[in-house]
């Protein structure tokens, strides 16, 4: 069990600080619930304790993990499906896993395509929310502010050398906040 002051990753959102550990009333029973501030964005979310290992909640990677996942970034893509219901599937699998590594597979590979062929709405989507999940990751393991981690990931997506992330300025607005 995580407790009050701990960081974790919700993979579905990213990093963040257990703010506080409250019981509510649900149904008629109570259970406890982790009030989760998600960094950098500064939401928060509530997750029945009894439910943290459904979410994929699980503790910040260490930084030897965080070299691995600049490695994978590194990596040359793998090959995705050409049929987009199958790409999005795949990718979703991934995300939903909680793996850190799977998560940045699915990073690079749709920054890949991006600077190849384009992203559909949906892939854009989901490319902003990997990649802020990676670089919340990537701020509490290696120490780093968001624009660090941001210029940090901008560096290694960035292949093509025309100095922008496959998305754009647009796709690190966020960051350099």
């Amino acid at each position: 069990m995580f407790g009050v002051g701990d960081t974790v990753v919700y993979p579905q959102h990213g990093a963040g600080r257990i703010l506080d550990i409250v019981q509510k009333d649900f149904m008629g029973k109570l259970r406890d619930y982790l009030l989760i501030e998600i960094l950098p964005n500064r939401m928060t979310v509530m997750v029945p304790a009894d439910g943290i290992d459904k979410a994929g909640i699980r503790p910040v990677m260490s930084e030897e993990r965080a070299e691995e996942v600049l490695r994978v970034l590194r990596d040359k893509p793998t090959k995705m499906p050409l049929i987009w219901s199958r790409r999005v599937r795949q990718n979703t699998d991934k995300i939903r896993s909680g793996d850190i590594l799977e998560i940045a597979d699915v990073l690079r590979n749709l920054a890949a395509r991006a600077r190849e062929r384009g992203l559909s709405t949906g892939e854009k989507q989901m490319y902003m929310q990997v990649r802020h999940v990676v670089t919340s990751e990537l701020m509490c393991a290696k120490g780093l502010t968001e624009a660090q981690a941001g210029k940090l990931l901008d560096g290694i997506l960035d292949r093509d050398g025309g100095g922008q992330p496959p998305l754009g300025a647009s796709a690190t607005a966020q960051e350099r906040r």
